[in-house]
């Protein structure tokens, strides 16, 4: 049995753990509960894209691609994403030449004609996806590290509240302010525990596994990391070459990964002898959704071959982690189960903190109110 000393530490380390990650919680949990339906949102943002027809038999990616060199001559196109069931349109990033770098143009095209629509207004549902996973600006491993935070507070919050099925239906309303948070707080903890420590353990590892990994492979090779990488040819150093089918090249990927549905393709150094295609998404009948292959494009052999399925135990964990922390395999029924779920996070963040901020208030009250001469011991205990 837990002691009543290591409660109290568990309790100010529950405190304190809520304090600090509070605000940037609330943040992530809130933005991570309306970015499930992030597609949505994009169509709702652009209504104009809603009404373009859905093809059965989507315009082939070549005359998607010959559509975009014909509509911005001279221009880079870096990625290409497929129509899905929920957008009914190709869209595509598109680097426009004397363009600041890293800046970036999002073009619709009709799936049926793979005809350019024009440049999509707004990226709401991106941003928030942004807002979510990078804070904006920050590296993701800051939202990793948020992940572990919350791990950590559900950890100490089971320990604390120990009598979990007590809790799930005691709501005394009409009592204080702090006792009516407090049990609106543990009955939500407790009532969506199991979806809390899926987001918290699959957030975490989203967040932390490339800088883990990053780690070890200096540590087991540290001399390889430090022999500096040969500089690539320069791209005026690189000859033109044809390309391949840009659907050939997807015909080699599926046979490549069976069952392999893209979701993006991209692009690097088209129309060079060092051009490369990379055909990323999910697989048919699968959960996993890190499957990629990357092709040279000139000569149409395969470069790199990723497949979840016989990568390896944990490659298959890392590729089941995405589509478990958003939701989007199982429909809008179940987006909108992740949507109310995610919420209880942000509630209690913000709970927690006004439970913190009475209870300070009232023991600031009672060392106030103490008889003169017991001023230190009031604000000592």
């Amino acid at each position: 049995m837990t002691s009543q000393r290591t409660l109290q530490r568990l309790f100010t380390l529950h405190s304190w753990a809520g304090i600090v990650t509070g605000l940037l919680l609330f943040i992530v949990c809130f933005s991570g509960a309306v970015v499930v339906f992030k597609n949505e949102i994009d169509l709702w943002a652009n209504p104009s894209l809603a009404r373009l027809p859905r093809s059965d038999k989507p315009a082939p990616l070549d005359a998607v691609l010959a559509q975009l060199h014909a509509r911005y001559p001279g221009a880079t196109v870096e990625t290409i994403a497929l129509p899905d069931a929920i957008n009914p349109s190709y869209f595509a990033f598109v680097r426009e030449r004397g363009a600041p770098a890293g800046t970036r143009t999002k073009v619709a095209l009709r799936s049926d004609t793979g005809a350019v629509v024009g440049p999509v207004d707004s990226q709401l549902g991106q941003y928030l996806r942004m807002l979510h996973v990078f804070l904006f600006f920050g590296p993701r491993w800051i939202v990793g590290f948020l992940g572990v935070a919350m791990l950590v507070l559900i950890a100490t919050g089971i320990v604390i509240h120990r009598k979990i099925l007590a809790e799930l239906f005691t709501l005394r309303w009409g009592r204080s302010f702090r006792l009516v948070m407090s049990d609106l707080h543990k009955s939500a903890g407790i009532w969506g525990l199991g979806f809390h420590l899926l987001i918290a353990a699959t957030g975490a590892w989203m967040g932390l596994a490339p800088l883990f990994e990053q780690g070890y492979h200096y540590l087991a090779s540290p001399a390889a990391m430090a022999v500096p990488k040969p500089a690539r040819q320069a791209e005026g150093g690189e000859r033109a070459a044809p390309m391949q089918s840009l659907d050939a090249l997807y015909a080699t990927a599926q046979r490549a990964v069976p069952g392999l549905e893209a979701r993006y393709v991209s692009l690097r150094r088209w129309g060079t002898s060092a051009a490369e295609a990379g055909f990323t998404g999910n697989l048919q009948g699968h959960l996993a959704s890190t499957a990629r292959v990357d092709i040279n494009a000139a000569t149409g052999v395969p470069k790199k071959v990723h497949d979840p399925r016989t990568a390896g135990f944990w490659s298959l964990v890392n590729g089941l982690m995405e589509p478990l922390h958003f939701g989007d395999f199982g429909g809008l029924a179940l987006k909108w189960l992740y949507f109310f779920l995610g919420m209880t996070p942000a509630f209690l963040s913000i709970s927690g903190t006004l439970i913190w901020l009475d209870a300070r208030q009232q023991r600031l009250r009672e060392a106030g109110a103490a008889p003169p001469g017991t001023e230190g011991v009031a604000a000592a205990g």
